[in-house]
């Protein structure tokens, strides 16, 4: 068959060829539940999906997630070449097992833990931090539950302290593995766990203190040595001997490079376990995460399964079986081709560009910087005056633009405070964050030019007294119920980002 084209130009031509090649297969729309009857060209379904995927956002200018967009082409030819590698088969690829281990080294030293030289560092890698907090929770209770057994203690009802600003999968593994999760609130201002709150919370069935280096709220770090000091105190009172967790997942690939001085890994007795995103402010694609013991006594040996590869023992303890090798061998490209020096020129460079950025959201005259300066590079804000406006609304002008930009109320006792959020990741220039803050300003200026959509809708989602008229209270309940449906696909009502 020969295919004709009044096409002149090349590339006209060739879409008008391809047009009708395709449409002799696809006469019909693709069914959307069930698998279509018949093939297509390799060609037209490439170009079916690929217009399809046009309509996505651009990975660069989704400000709202901490995960990687970016690789040297280096790293992504080895990532190309290793997807068809199962991590899991290491009789096949143990040279793969053996990269993995080395990144294990290299995080624990990284996070100081107490290792001689001839001794190997106790950690896996994980499908993003999710896994790996799953697998801490997990040996802190199984740790728990063993004491308390051979005390004759009651062991079934396990509890974590943490705040309330702790990422949405802290509650997956509550939930997933029957542990009660005591939340330490917030308050205005203060926007992370208090430990002197969260020691008082701690009781004897307190499996572990979970702290955050890198809140995804507003990126600030927990006072871990504190915390550490506090719980010391308490044990040596109780005569319990409750660990800390430290979730890193932001914050592990930051603070050994701008914070060196900063203790709150292994340097602290009480800090049994760390995880940390590789996919972060690790530098890799998503996803893969990493967790890290303080020692071999702090992973009970009945989790661990051990497989024997080429006669060595190769102990293994994750919650899923197969899974991709690209992610950890890039990973070690990225601590090897970058080093100590080019990581820390990296932060350096992200906490330069988050500079530039709140310098110029403040000169704007309209927000107040929730974030602080000592942190993940990233920049949380509110507007000073939202009895017009609101910062979701900013939120949704900002996509027309191209940039996403979350908006968000914070967690309990906070939940006021409605916010917006811009992190700052290695390929966020300074020309881009130039170029957001004029585009903030652009919409600033549409949004003075409009008449408020409703009255009583603020950024600060404030409670009706009972001394407000039926008519403002109806109106204030359908406003945030408004907000939450339609921001529902960006935020819970609490938790925001991923691991």
């Amino acid at each position: 068959m020969v295919i004709t084209s009044t096409a002149t130009h090349p590339d006209e031509q060739a879409q008008s060829i391809f047009c009708t090649f395709a449409s002799r297969y696809v006469r019909e729309p693709i069914p959307r539940f069930k698998i279509p009857e018949k093939s297509i060209p390799k060609d037209a379904a490439y170009q079916i999906i690929n217009d399809e995927l046009m309509l996505d956002g651009t990975p660069r200018l989704n400000l709202a997630s901490f995960v990687t967009t970016w690789m040297e082409p280096e790293c992504d030819k080895l990532i190309m070449t290793s997807l068809n590698k199962n991590y899991v088969d290491m009789d096949e690829y143990p040279v793969t097992t053996e990269l993995q281990n080395r990144c294990v080294n290299i995080i624990a030293n990284l996070f100081h833990a107490p290792l001689n030289e001839d001794e190997t560092a106790v950690g896996v890698g994980t499908v993003g931090s999710s896994e790996a907090i799953m697998l801490a929770g997990l040996a802190f209770k199984r740790k728990w539950q063993t004491k308390r057994k051979a005390e004759g203690k009651p062991y079934d009802k396990p509890n974590i302290v943490t705040g309330a600003n702790v990422q949405v999968c802290w509650e997956k593994f509550a939930r997933y593995f029957e542990v009660e999760l005591k939340e330490v609130k917030l308050t205005e201002g203060y926007y992370v766990m208090d430990p002197v709150k969260a020691v008082e919370m701690v009781d004897e069935n307190t499996i572990c203190v979970a702290a955050i280096l890198g809140s995804t709220m507003t990126g600030e770090f927990e006072d871990v040595k504190l915390l550490n000091e506090l719980l010391t105190e308490k044990n040596k009172e109780t005569g319990w001997d409750t660990p800390i967790h430290v979730d890193a997942a932001s914050g592990g690939f930051i603070a050994p490079f701008l914070y060196p001085d900063l203790e709150w890994d292994f340097r602290l007795p009480l800090v049994k376990s760390i995880n940390v995103s590789g996919h972060k402010y690790g530098l890799v694609y998503p996803g893969v995460g990493w967790v890290v013991w303080r020692s071999k006594e702090d992973l009970p040996d009945e989790l661990v399964f051990h497989i024997n590869y080429l006669g060595s023992d190769q102990p293994t303890f994750t919650l899923n079986f197969s899974k991709g090798s690209s992610q950890i061998i890039a990973q070690y490209y990225q601590l090897i081709r970058l080093g100590f020096e080019g990581y820390k020129n990296i932060m350096e460079t992200c906490l330069e560009n988050a500079r530039v950025l709140k310098e110029g959201l403040e000169r704007t005259g309209r927000f107040n910087i929730i974030s602080k300066d000592i942190g993940v590079p990233l920049l949380a804000f509110s507007l000073k005056d939202s009895s017009q406006h609101t910062v979701f609304e900013i939120s949704d002008q900002l996509r027309k633009f191209g940039w996403i930009v979350p908006a968000y109320t914070m967690p309990p006792d906070a939940q006021h405070i409605a916010v917006l959020r811009v992190v700052v990741r290695e390929d966020f220039s300074c020309g881009l964050a130039q170029r957001l803050v004029s585009d903030i300003q652009k919409v600033m200026k549409l949004l003075d030019s409009l008449p408020s959509t409703i009255s009583t809708k603020t950024a600060h989602v404030t409670a009706i007294t009972s001394e407000t008229s039926e008519k403002v209270e109806k109106s204030a309940i359908e406003t945030q119920r408004e907000i939450v449906l339609y921001w529902k696909r960006l935020v819970d009502g609490k938790k925001v980002g991923a691991c």
